[in-house]
């Protein structure tokens, strides 16, 4: 399960956000490029947002099996069904590509306890938002894309950067500790972050 979650790591999906907006540029593709990278900056920023509000302040929504939002299932979300979007001539297999992912990577992220699963089902809800909102943002591809190399450079980058892990979690739940604090919002005597 391991070998999964890490394919959603963003130390993975970084290098592979750039990879794929270097790829679309490279051909031609200004519009898919812009698309791609509004549709997945939101979503990550969406994630971060809620990863600090359900952090500083789970406690007072009710809401305790929601700690932190699950960014890998939204992450994958994002990108696999970004992915089936931007390259793929058919728009309706977006949604069951970006449902794979999000089951797939959801379904390690519950295996190896890092989180429940109403975190994994906000997480993707999230990734499906963005990867629905890219056919609409980038329009039809044009005719001289060549999804093959796409493809490649993003196999590529996987196999290159797999294994590694970036340590965003600590940091984000860090921040929401001294936002809380600092803004002094949502604390109560049996806030433990």
């Amino acid at each position: 399960m391991t070998f999964i979650t890490d394919l959603a790591d963003q130390a993975v999906i970084l290098p592979v956000v750039l990879a794929i907006s270097i790829a679309l540029l490279a051909q031609g593709w200004q519009r898919g490029a812009a698309a791609w990278a509004v549709a997945v900056v939101a979503t990550f920023a969406a994630m971060l947002v809620l990863k600090l509000t359900f952090l500083a302040c789970s406690h007072s929504f009710g809401t305790p099996d929601i700690q932190t939002p699950s960014g890998h299932v939204a992450a994958a979300t994002v990108v696999t069904g970004g992915l089936a979007a931007l390259l793929l001539r058919r728009r309706a297999s977006v949604l069951p590509v970006a449902i794979l992912a999000a089951v797939v990577v959801g379904v390690s992220r519950l295996v190896l306890g890092a989180h429940s699963l109403p975190e994994v089902v906000l997480g993707a809800m999230v990734g499906l938002a963005g990867a629905l909102s890219l056919p609409l943002l980038a329009g039809q591809p044009p005719s001289g894309l060549d999804a093959r190399k796409i493809a490649i450079i993003v196999a590529g980058t996987v196999v290159l950067f797999h294994g590694l892990h970036f340590p965003a979690e600590a940091h984000i739940r860090a921040t929401a500790y001294r936002v809380a604090h600092m803004l002094a919002i949502c604390q109560s005597d049996d806030v433990r972050l």
